[in-house]
Formats: C-alpha cells, sequence, structure tokens
C-alpha cells in the first residue's frame, strides 16, 4: 500500500480536495476538457447566496504549499506497542497515545475517526524564540516540482524551499506549519464538535485570522483570557505578562457544557431547606439594564407578603404588605421572572428588608439544577453576568488551579524525576472537557500536540469524577532530546539533563514522547494508590508510533518481483503482520478499538474485521484457499465484501490461484459480491 501511495501522491494538488467536492455536488460545471465553468457555478448559486468579486483572506507565503501537505496522503505505517498494549490494564483501553509527527497521524486518524472527534484541545508552539520551534517538514521537493504542483515561479518556488530548509522561525514558516494541521483537524470535528488553542501574543493575531479562514468567522465563539501567572513574567520591555489565550471554535450543532462550579462558588450554597439541600439566595429583581418598568412593562407588579405568617402571595389579604421591583434611585425596576412563574413558585421566595427599609424579594437556586423550577422563555431573563446561579463560561479565566507553578507542582507530586519547561495545568483541560464535551457519557477527546500528555492526564480525571467513557488520543513527535541538549542553556539544559537521566534508568529511548508516556504511567501508578474505587478501567492507554519507511525500503518495494515461482518474504519481514494490519484497519475505518478476529484457513492465519478479510502472512497454499472459498459457500454468517491481500507476500501461482477461485466465488449461484484489493 505505501508504494500505491507514494504513486498517488506524485499527483496531488493543493485543491484535489475541494475539486473532488465540486465534481461530486457540481458535474455540469466542468467542461468536456476537466476546466471548472465559474459562469456556469455562479448560476446555481445566484437564487442562494448573494456572489461577491471582493474578499478578504489570510495570505502568507507558502499557503497553497501548506494546503498541498494536506492532501498527500502519508507514507507511514502504524507500529503498535505489543508488549504495552496487550498488558490487562490497556488491552481493551480506547485510550490512545501516538509517537510520531502529528501530521502524519491526523492524516491516519482521518480514515478512522472523520467527523467523530468532539473535543480538540492543543497547545502548539508559540514561536516566541524562546520555545525552540523551528519549520521542520520536509518532503524532498525541488523547485521544479513545485513551480509545476503550485502554479507558482521559481522565485517563489525558491522562497518556500528556503523556509523548509533552513529551518525558519518566521511567521510565514508557523503559519505554513500550523495551517495544514488545522485543516485536517476541521476534518475530523464532528458537526457538534470544537476545538480550543492555547496561545499568546506572539501569534495570537494571525492565528485567528488563520482559523477564521479554516473554520469559518462564524464559528468563532470567543476568545478566553486565561491567568496563569499572577506574579507576570518579565519576558517584555515594557509590560509583566500574566495571561495567555484560548481560542474556541465551534462546528454548527456544537452546545457548551458550561463549567462547574469552583469551590468558592459551591460555598454560596450556604442554606438548606427541610430536605437538606443545599440553596443559595438570588434576587428576583433584575439587576443591570435593562432593569426599568418600561423595558418590560409585564414584569411589574406586586407580590404581597405577611412577614408574620412568613408567606407570600399574589393577591392583598389582610396582614399582607405590598412589595415591588424599586431600582436603587427608587423609580419602578421590573422582576426577573413573568407573574405566572412567580404564582407558582412562592415557596421558595425569601422577602427581606434593606438598610433602607425597603422589602426585597429573593428566592431559592439549588445546587443541583435539577431541584431548581421549570421556567418558560417568555417570562425569565438570563442571571447577571456576576451572579453565579448558572455555569457559564465567561471570556476571563483565573484562579491558582490555572497557573503554571500549580502545574508544575501537579506533575512534581506524580512524577518527581522529569521536568517540563510549560506544562500546562490539569483543571485547564478539565474545564475544557467540561465544555466540550457538554455532559456525553462518551465522545473523543483530541490533541496533536501532546507535550507533557496533560490532556490524558485530565481525561482520564474527568471520566473518574464524573463516571463518564470519554476516549483520548494523544500523538506527540518523538523529538530527539540529545539534539536540543547543544544548543540550550540554563535552566532548559539542566531539565534536558535531568529527563534524558530518567528515560535513561527506564529504559527508554531519549525522546519527548517518552516523557508523555512516562507520565501517564506515573498517572496511573498514583490514582491506583490514592483511590478506593474500581478505576483500573479508566487508567490504561494504547501505544503506536508511526514509521516513516526509508529509501533503502522503498527501494525494495519498487524492485518487488511476484512473477516467478518461490516467495521472496523481504518486504513482508521488513514490516511484519502486526504493523500491517494495524496500519490497514485504520486505513479501512475501523479505529484502534476494532473487532477484528483471527480466522483459521486450513493452518493459515486470516483476519477479519466486518467487510474486510486481511490476508497478509506469507504462504497461502492451495488448501488454505480451498479452506476460505468453502468457508463463504458453508457459512452465512461469514461474508466479508472484501478481500485485502498483502501482494509483497504472494508468489505468481499463490496470487492466480487465489484471483482464480475468487472469481468463481463470484460467478457462482450465491452471486457473492467479493471484492479482491491487492495492495502494495
Amino acid at each position: 500500500m505505501i508504494r500505491d501511495i507514494v504513486s498517488s501522491n506524485d499527483s496531488v494538488a493543493p485543491n484535489i480536495k475541494e475539486i473532488e467536492i465540486l465534481k461530486a455536488n457540481f458535474p455540469s460545471c466542468f467542461r468536456e476538457d476537466g476546466s471548472f465553468d465559474i459562469v456556469r457555478f455562479k448560476e446555481f448559486l445566484g437564487d442562494k447566496i448573494n456572489v461577491s468579486q471582493e474578499g478578504y483572506e489570510l495570505r502568507f507565503l507558502g499557503k497553497n504549499y501548506a494546503k498541498m501537505l494536506a492532501a498527500l496522503d502519508t507514507e507511514t505505517v502504524i507500529v503498535p506497542d505489543e508488549e504495552h498494549n496487550t498488558k490487562p490494564e490497556n488491552k481493551e483501553s480506547k485510550n490512545v497515545y501516538i509517537s510520531g509527527d502529528n501530521l502524519d497521524g491526523l492524516k491516519h486518524l482521518l480514515k478512522s475517526y472523520a467527523g467523530q472527534v468532539k473535543c480538540i484541545y492543543i497547545d502548539p508552539p508559540y514561536n516566541t524564540g524562546n520555545d525552540g520551534f523551528v519549520y521542520n517538514d520536509d518532503f524532498g521537493f525541488t523547485v521544479d516540482n513545485l513551480v509545476e504542483k503550485l502554479s507558482i515561479d521559481e522565485e517563489q518556488a525558491t522562497r518556500i524551499l528556503d523556509l523548509t530548509s533552513r529551518g525558519s522561525a518566521s511567521h510565514s514558516a508557523w503559519l505554513m506549519f500550523m495551517y495544514p494541521r488545522l485543516q485536517l483537524a476541521r476534518e475530523l470535528l464532528s458537526n457538534d464538535g470544537v476545538i480550543f488553542i492555547s496561545i499568546d501574543d506572539y501569534e495570537q493575531s494571525n492565528l485567528k485570522l488563520m482559523c477564521d479562514d479554516i473554520f469559518g468567522e462564524q464559528n468563532f465563539a470567543g476568545q478566553i483570557v486565561v491567568v496563569n501567572n499572577l506574579k507576570g513574567r518579565n519576558d517584555r520591555a515594557n509590560i509583566a505578562t500574566t495571561h495567555e489565550y484560548l481560542l474556541m471554535y465551534v462546528a454548527e450543532k456544537f452546545v457548551s457544557g458550561g463549567l462547574p462550579l469552583t469551590e468558592e462558588q459551591k460555598a454560596q450554597y450556604k442554606y438548606t431547606d427541610e430536605n437538606g439541600n443545599a440553596y443559595a439566595l438570588r434576587d428576583l429583581r433584575k439587576r443591570g439594564r435593562p432593569d426599568r418598568r418600561e423595558d418590560r412593562p409585564n414584569m411589574y407588579f406586586p407580590i404581597y407578603y405577611n412577614p408574620e405568617l412568613n408567606k407570600c402571595a399574589m393577591s392583598p389579604d389582610n396582614g399582607y404588605e405590598k412589595i415591588v421591583p424599586l431600582r436603587g434611585d427608587g423609580s419602578d425596576g421590573r422582576w426577573r421572572w413573568g407573574k405566572d412563574h412567580v404564582a407558582s413558585s412562592l415557596e421558595i421566595l425569601h422577602p427581606e428588608k434593606n438598610n433602607k427599609g425597603r422589602w426585597g424579594i429573593k428566592h431559592r437556586v439549588y445546587l443541583n439544577p435539577s431541584l431548581n423550577p421549570v421556567i418558560e422563555d417568555d417570562e425569565f431573563d438570563e442571571m447577571d453576568d456576576d451572579e453565579e446561579r448558572t455555569s457559564k463560561a465567561k471570556s476571563f479565566w483565573q484562579g491558582g488551579e490555572l497557573s503554571s507553578d500549580v502545574a508544575r507542582r501537579t506533575l512534581k507530586k506524580i512524577i518527581p524525576d522529569i521536568e517540563f519547561d510549560y506544562p500546562k495545568s490539569v483543571d485547564l483541560i478539565k474545564r475544557v472537557l467540561h465544555m466540550g464535551l457538554a455532559g456525553n457519557p462518551e465522545g473523543v477527546v483530541l490533541d496533536f500536540f501532546g507535550g507533557s500528555a496533560t490532556t490524558m492526564h485530565a481525561a482520564i480525571e474527568y471520566n473518574i469524577e464524573n463516571d463518564k467513557n470519554v476516549t483520548c488520543i494523544i500523538i506527540q513527535l518523538p523529538e530527539d532530546l540529545d539534539a536540543k541538549l547543544p544548543n540550550s542553556s540554563g535552566e532548559s539544559k539542566s531539565n534536558l539533563i535531568k529527563n534524558i537521566n530518567f528515560l535513561e534508568s527506564q529504559k527508554r529511548p531519549h525522546t519527548l514522547d517518552y516523557l508523555g508516556i512516562e507520565r501517564l504511567l506515573s498517572v496511573k501508578k498514583h490514582l491506583l494508590e490514592h483511590t478506593t474505587d474500581n478505576i483500573e478501567r479508566y487508567v490504561g492507554f494504547k501505544h503506536y508510533t508511526l514509521k516513516t519507511v526509508d529509501e533503502s525500503t522503498l527501494d525494495k518495494l519498487q524492485k518487488f518481483d511476484n512473477t516467478g515461482f518461490i516467495s521472496d518474504r523481504t518486504v513482508y519481514d521488513l514490516f511484519g503482520t502486526n504493523t500491517i494490519l494495524t496500519t490497514w484497519l485504520i486505513h479501512d475505518g475501523y479505529t484502534f478499538t476494532n473487532k477484528c478476529r483471527t480466522i483459521d484457513l486450513a493452518g493459515y492465519t486470516a483476519y477479519w474485521c466486518e467487510n474486510h478479510l486481511y490476508l497478509i502472512n506469507p504462504d497461502m497454499e492451495e488448501d488454505a484457499v480451498k479452506a476460505l472459498i468453502d468457508r463463504y459457500n458453508s457459512d452465512g454468517s461469514f461474508n466479508p465484501q472484501n478481500i485485502v491481500v498483502f501482494g509483497y507476500s504472494f508468489n505468481y501461482v499463490n496470487m492466480e490461484n487465489l484471483k482464480t477461485n475468487v472469481k468463481i466465488l463470484r460467478d457462482s449461484e450465491k452471486n457473492l459480491k467479493v471484492n479482491l484489493d491487492i495492495r502494495y
């Protein structure tokens, strides 16, 4: 299959996906020579939208190059970590940690998870000049390649390649790096999904424009200011920075889950009713504009109260005092509830006098939302921004639990032998999950800049604390820590040395991804030791590595010849069954949590997953082919419509025998629609 992908990538253009969509939906807009008739296309749109000749868009050097990178298929394979994945705590886990370039990882995920990811959180490189970002995507293009593929001149092609070859950290290089990754991320999001992106001032404005370009300006939900260093960082000449940003873009049907109440907010629910349910008291009078009687005349009416009986009523009676909503200046105000709802909720009203002797009315708000009365939309105004009845997220987040120092201390408590320069707060990510998952019991969470693996740590705790079954997928580049050491200094160098020594003590490769893996293993140990509940099902994860096919292997793929009568296992031995099978299962849409099982065909092992039967192992002799055909004919429950063959495992005789028998199977009385897919 890699050989097939390499050949296919040679013909990829930057807009190939868009053209395919247009051809599928507007075939009449393409002329006989394949050119696109824009005039005809405008006729289709004329009565639906206004077509403008003017436009506003983000432009940067290499934008079409970035789009082409997104369109190219990945030429990597997925290697499962068999020793790790078969352990009891990991075997059934849906959590996945992928070691590899996230551009390749996203392309693999698209084949199984397109439109299925509920929440994406990423903390990409900020391009500050101190975070080590340099552009390092290298696909081996030449100037002539780019001139032909992108329809640009040689000067532009040279400038683009210069960015890729010299490790640039310019704005254009950062945009060129981020654009294809975000474009692929958009395709992974479900129609009720959301993406959160952490960033600081250096690239915030560029990121906003880029996300408007990719996700659509209309899908911008907001920009949250996250205060993560109250002391301030003295990295600016004039201002000590205390915050970062969290950009939020949503899909069409996204509904926010809001945020859980903080301990401080919960403390406001200091009263208890006769059943022991906690509640707080909130003003019934509308505060803050529009709060005047004339703004909502139907929300101005009297409520009557008898202090001796401690009862409210909607009509006057002996001993009852009239209470109307008055503003601070004594003028007429209004209530936030309509008359009908007040009449049905008299038992939860609490009149009280203020220091001016005026009566006001408060009402109960229960900590348990299900105990609060249902209010019709037309007789209710939303709570004022400074009141905390709801958990609706605001655009300013602060609290010690969000700080970088707390994040470091949390990490130190779990795994004291490693150091991350800029770990994110677990509580920050849990806030993101509460908003992004909207209370759904399941859903896929993705972080393709895995870093210190905070997102999976947070997802594990989120599942435990809320009894959810959310799946988390992490992608992290196996960045070589030894290679970074010569260019580091100060605290960063000390941290690197400490991390390398730790990985060495664990007999691990000296790469960043294994620091994340070790953190998750320590999280598992810590939670099991400090939690009495049965949480084994939450703490596991599977591990896979993306392996690039080197030039030597590609050469063997190109030169492979199966026309002889003797089987050549050379290519098969380079990959092995598990790598081929895992790569194909993801390619064919079965995700990392699939129902693949082995099938015995006269001693030959095949692999069956729903509509696909995989023939990967070498030496499928005539008896095995006969057993396969018999299985189709005799077992009504066995009917995979696709037989997928690893072409490198079959010599000419084996392949012809298989082709002949599959043809006979298709031509039989059962008329089975079986497709033979031979992959190289």
